[in-house]
């Protein structure tokens, strides 16, 4: 028994079954083992091709063989569907690529996901012009699609869009010839909505119409434009972003990939997390004087104010700072969870924060170069929410003891009427400076306003309750 072969006794079924988990370059490679395996990979019901690590020699014949590999596929078994799709060409342009794709649509692909081409051309004029994969006509009208992922592709306007079962739809640095808002009405049950932006999309540059994206679905669930382009983000193309969907329960701005954001009320959100501060150069913030910029942001904040669960960073703290100096931040009445990252020297901004958060009960507070905190800081102010609804505070510090790197922690405890938790996380304390019993010393101090509050330090080889 231990000489016999077992896998290739297995019904056909399930072996193109566990190929299909395979890239599709190591499902061809099983064709070699026995007569029993020669065609197998040819009945998988999905493609996963990595084109982008074509050799360049003989590049032109290397191509024909791919597409002759692809047409193959498609006419071993002319009823299969190939049901997940998934190919990679970057940097590869391979004329006939995207018909082969509409005949995978024709033939009932639930999941598709493209990396087209990045090349460029130069152009009479010197410029630098990319050269683009428009998908298919057929792409927007599937009846099968249930998940969508294209990045660096085109799309163009087939007039009519239309795809009944799509659910998930990541857009990454697409070409567009066709308006978001029309791409997105045509999916009446999209949940999941991916955005990354092209900030240097020549398209848009001779397109004026499609610098604006406009997300209108009553059925969307999630939406997410994540952090794609880092500190350098940039761009000479201004773009505005709107959404509409009123049964939004996620949404997610990782970068400045927009100049403005504009969103209806969004009364279903549940949990929203913001990296951005509203100005999409790097290292660039707006100037609070600026009137059009605060209706601009006041009425962001006015559409995620019912939100629950909010997670925001330091660069968006520092921009609601410099909004609060000239406008009125919203009250978040339905916030009950906030995650926040300060500066040292914007914690004398944080009662001001909080007042905006009346019904907060869980706060997560990561306190950035402590060391730049002014020597005068006095956090006096105490917002409706620290004095009767926190239950509970995270300090996420690097601490060293210092009476001025201990002032958050001793406001929370000296203010808090029915705190029941204040927990001082990992980053804290550093082990190597501060020893064990001088934190619970130090800590043991401090005044409580609520007795029963319970003092957790995580910082050390043992969780220590107080």
């Amino acid at each position: 028994m231990s000489g016999r072969d077992r896998i290739s006794g297995l019904p056909e079924s399930l072996l193109t079954h566990i190929l299909s988990h395979l890239p599709t370059k190591q499902s061809v490679q099983t064709s070699v083992l026995s007569k029993r395996w020669e065609n197998v990979y040819l009945s998988v019901p999905g493609l996963d091709l990595d084109c982008s690590v074509l050799p360049n020699y003989d590049a032109d014949e290397v191509l024909l063989s791919f597409l002759t590999f692809i047409d193959k596929l498609l006419e071993f078994s002319p009823e299969l569907s190939l049901f997940k799709v998934k190919i990679k060409c970057r940097n590869t342009m391979i004329d006939g690529f995207t018909d082969r794709i509409g005949t995978m649509i024709d033939r009932g692909t639930q999941h598709l996901d493209v990396v087209s081409s990045t090349d460029y051309y130069e152009d009479t004029l010197s410029d630098l012009l990319p050269v683009v994969d428009f998908m298919p006509m057929n792409l927007l009208t599937s009846k099968t699609l249930v998940y969508l992922k294209l990045s660096s592709s085109g799309l163009m306007d087939p007039g009519f869009v239309s795809m009944p079962c799509l659910r998930f739809l990541h857009l990454e640095e697409v070409k567009w010839l066709v308006h978001l808002e029309k791409l997105v009405s045509g999916c009446p049950v999209l949940e999941e909505l991916t955005l990354v932006r092209d900030l240097d999309d020549e398209y848009s540059r001779r397109h004026e119409e499609f610098t604006a994206m406009r997300v209108r679905s009553r059925s969307l669930k999630k939406f997410r434009v994540p952090l794609k382009h880092r500190w350098d983000c940039s761009s000479e193309v201004r773009c505005t972003l709107e959404i509409d969907a009123p049964g939004l329960e996620h949404m997610s701005l990782g970068e400045d990939q927009f100049d403005s954001v504009v969103v209806k009320k969004l009364s279903c959100l549940l949990e929203v997390e913001l990296d951005i501060k509203f100005v999409v150069n790097f290292g660039e913030f707006f100037d609070p004087s600026d009137a059009s910029k605060r209706t601009e942001i006041r009425g962001f904040l006015n559409g995620i104010s019912s939100v629950r669960h909010m997670i925001i960073s330091a660069k968006t703290v520092k921009a609601l700072d410099l909004y609060s100096k000239e406008g009125m931040i919203p009250k978040f009445n339905n916030l009950s969870r906030l995650e926040a990252v300060f500066h040292g020297k914007l914690l004398q901004f944080m009662p001001a924060l909080l007042e905006c958060c009346p019904n907060l009960k869980h706060l997560v507070l990561k306190v950035l170069h402590s060391e730049e905190m002014e020597e005068g800081l006095e956090l006096t102010d105490v917002p409706r929410c620290v004095s009767s609804t926190l239950e509970c505070v995270e300090i996420q510090e690097q601490l060293e003891l210092e009476e001025g790197k201990m002032k958050a922690t001793s406001y929370f405890l000296g203010n808090s009427a029915i705190l029941k938790k204040l927990i001082l996380s990992p980053t804290a304390y550093d082990p190597r400076y501060v020893v064990e019993s001088e934190i619970v010393d130090k800590v043991n101090k401090l005044t409580k306003r609520s007795t029963g509050c319970e003092i957790i330090i995580r910082a050390m080889e043992e969780v220590v309750i107080i």
